[in-house]
């Protein structure tokens, strides 16, 4: 029995729920989040509690049944409270701006890189070496950090690129010198 699906998520007061049929809509103070159930998946809502039943223990049945609790629970807990993602700048001459709703980055390539805000998103940028990414999707808020951090990916040598607050670097050991 999975454990996660089993698990009854609350609406917070300042949340609307709307389930017509297959379809779920969450509305917040941040935003309004919609998403397509599959078929064989119930969700159900009594009064500000929100269940999720599947028909059977089969093995599809069991993964869409955790699957689909902990994408309803994201939708309700980014409406509420949001998703936040923090990035930090490593490098010497590496740095962030915002102007308006572009964000210039400047990575040590021969060109800066610019990047517009995605809808639903909002990048801040509090210092020059940081970047915060906030939103009420969690797979969009994860999706554009990811992005940004392509951008100039942490070196294994020496550590400068854009790394995630949060994120451990093992620094690997350059070559030593030729012994004579």
């Amino acid at each position: 029995m999975s454990r996660i699906g089993r698990k009854p998520i609350t609406v917070p007061a300042g949340v609307d729920v709307k389930i017509d049929g297959q379809h779920i809509t969450v509305k917040g103070g941040k935003d309004t989040l919609e998403m397509d159930i599959h078929p064989d998946i119930t969700v159900k809502m009594d009064g500000n509690i929100i269940t999720v039943e599947r028909p059977s223990d089969d093995k599809d049945h069991r993964a869409l049944h955790g699957l689909t609790r902990a994408l309803v629970n994201n939708m309700v807990v980014g409406v509420s409270e949001g998703f936040t993602k923090e990035l930090q700048i490593n490098g010497v001459g590496y740095k962030a701006q915002k102007q308006g709703k572009t964000v210039t980055f400047n990575l040590g390539y021969s060109h800066p890189i610019e990047m517009e805000e995605p809808e639903g998103i909002t990048i801040e940028v509090p210092s020059q070496n940081q970047i915060i990414v906030k939103g009420a999707d969690k797979q969009l808020v994860g999706e554009t950090a990811a992005k940004i951090r392509s951008f100039r990916v942490p070196d294994v040598y020496k550590g400068k690129g854009i790394k995630y607050i949060d994120e451990h670097l093992i620094v690997k050991e350059g070559k030593t010198g030729a012994k004579k």
